[in-house]
């Protein structure tokens, strides 16, 4: 109850006071400081995926906007030789506005990552944008083949389906590339799953079926639980080390990741930065309030 007060009055906090909770899982508000946070992951041996704010545009002039942002963030980390990838958020680039115009801007970034030998995931969002999303991957996926990966989120019900309708891109010389995570968005309970283990179970099946079925997965989660169940498949597969990799979120759960890292896992942090933080804040703390005890433990214990 106190997570939940805390989530709903915080968009009325002045900004600097809601940065105090934001900035511990934000790099920053600027290019310059997702470079220095994504330099000093790197020296760390993990590698980034590199997120600028904002979704959920108003109008397309957003969308050219948000475009030439993104073509200058590959372009500068190419530059700096930022050992990651970029992760896009198709409301950003009008998807809701016009699907078509989402997937030409779209596939203009995809195409200057593939000039400049980068990669580009596509978040999943709710799911209103879910069978779009997945559409306009599978036309990325067929233009350019390693240059494109998808996000599923194992609380959906569709999850199981959508992933397995995807193997005929499973090519050998162009595996799928997917992100599972366990999902955020508040969904109907027809739409997605509701219990807690429950999704934890659906969680190792999504993650099981990809492993088996040679696509790149990237187990995105600080859960133990999942993190020990992702180690048995591993053993039990004897999965290649370079055919997976372990994804967390930016200043959450640093000792876990260090864990990770000692076991000889490749790991990778997502890295969100921009002046959009303050929507993104509070939107996410309203979607999952027991982020707030995640915060606050951020804000007040050392690591």
């Amino acid at each position: 109850m106190i997570n939940k007060f805390i989530a709903k009055i915080l968009p009325y906090f002045p900004k600097r006071v809601v940065w105090i909770f934001s900035k511990r899982y934000i790099a920053g508000k600027y290019i310059c400081d997702a470079l220095t946070e994504s330099q000093k992951l790197n020296q760390k041996g993990v590698m980034v995926t590199v997120d600028l704010l904002g979704e959920y545009i108003k109008n397309l002039s957003e969308a050219d906007l948000y475009k030439g942002q993104y073509i200058e963030l590959i372009e500068r980390f190419t530059t700096e030789k930022i050992e990651g990838n970029f992760s896009v958020k198709p409301s950003m680039f009008g998807l809701l506005l016009d699907k078509e115009s989402c997937y030409k801007n779209l596939r203009q970034i995809v195409a200057f990552a593939d000039k400049c030998d980068s990669f580009i995931r596509i978040d999943m969002e709710d799911s209103d944008c879910t069978s779009d999303e997945i559409e306009i991957f599978r036309r990325l996926k067929t233009e350019f083949p390693t240059r494109v990966g998808l996000v599923f989120q194992a609380y959906m019900r569709r999850t199981a389906a959508d992933i397995s309708a995807l193997l005929d891109l499973n090519l050998p010389e162009a595996p799928l590339n997917i992100r599972l995570c366990k999902g955020i968005y508040i969904e109907e309970g027809h739409i997605a799953y509701k219990g807690y283990q429950e999704i934890r179970d659906h969680y190792v099946e999504n993650i099981r079926f990809m492993l088996e079925n040679g696509v790149y997965t990237g187990i995105a989660t600080h859960d133990k639980y999942l993190i020990d169940k992702a180690y048995e498949i591993i053993a039990q597969l004897k999965v290649p080390k370079e055919k997976y990799e372990f994804q967390m979120l930016y200043g959450v759960t640093p000792q876990l990741r260090q864990s990770i890292l000692k076991r000889g896992h490749r790991i990778r942090v997502y890295v969100p930065f921009g002046e959009q933080w303050f929507g993104y804040s509070t939107r996410r703390l309203k979607e999952n309030p027991a982020m707030v005890w995640h915060i606050l433990k951020a804000i007040f214990v050392r690591q």
